[in-house]
C-alpha cells in the first residue's frame, strides 16, 4: 500500500492544477482553462481550499471548499448557503479505496479549524458516501436533468 499524503494545493502547483483541470474535464466536461482559473482563484484565497491526495507520488483524488458553486446560479435561493464542499473527484482506477472519504475528512477538519460551523454540498452520485461521513439531506431537487441531494454537515459533530 503506498504512503498516502494530503496536500493543500498552492498557486505554484501548476502541474497539479493542470492535472486536476483535466480530471474535471473528463468527469464533468468543465473547461480546462476555466477550471485552471478557478483552481488558481481558490489557491489565492485563504478562505477556500483545494486539496489533493497523493498515493505515493501519484495524485489520485481531489476536492475543494469554496464560496460558490454553479448550482447557486441555477437555484438562486441557495445563494445564501456556503461554504461548499465541491468537486470531490477520485481517479476511476483508485475508487473504492477510501480516498474520497479521506479528502472529505481532511477538508471538513480544515474548515472546523477555521471556525466554520456548517458546510454544504450537492450530489447526484455519492449521497451514500456523504451520509456515512455524517452529512444530512437538506432538500432534493432536479435541475439540468439531474436529481440532486443538497446536503449539509454541522462541524460541531464528530466526523
Amino acid at each position: 500500500m503506498p504512503v498516502v499524503q494530503l496536500h493543500q494545493l498552492q498557486s505554484a502547483d501548476t502541474g497539479l492544477i493542470h492535472q486536476i483541470a483535466e480530471w474535471y474535464y473528463a468527469e464533468w466536461h468543465l473547461s480546462i482553462d476555466a477550471s485552471k482559473a478557478m483552481l488558481q482563484a481558490i489557491c489565492s484565497d485563504p478562505h477556500q481550499i483545494q486539496a489533493v491526495l497523493l498515493a505515493g507520488d501519484i495524485p489520485v483524488a481531489t476536492g475543494s471548499i469554496c464560496h460558490h458553486v454553479g448550482l447557486q446560479d441555477r437555484v438562486p435561493r441557495l445563494a445564501s448557503f456556503g461554504p461548499w464542499l465541491a468537486r470531490v473527484y477520485t481517479v476511476p482506477a483508485h475508487r473504492g479505496k477510501g480516498y474520497g472519504s479521506a479528502i472529505c475528512r481532511y477538508l471538513q477538519s480544515a474548515c472546523g479549524e477555521q471556525g466554520i460551523s456548517t458546510l454544504y454540498l450537492f450530489t447526484d452520485t455519492a449521497e451514500l458516501l456523504y451520509a456515512k461521513l455524517g452529512w444530512g439531506v437538506m432538500e432534493r431537487l432536479e435541475t439540468g436533468g439531474r436529481a440532486l441531494a443538497v446536503m449539509h454537515l454541522h462541524l460541531s459533530a464528530p466526523f
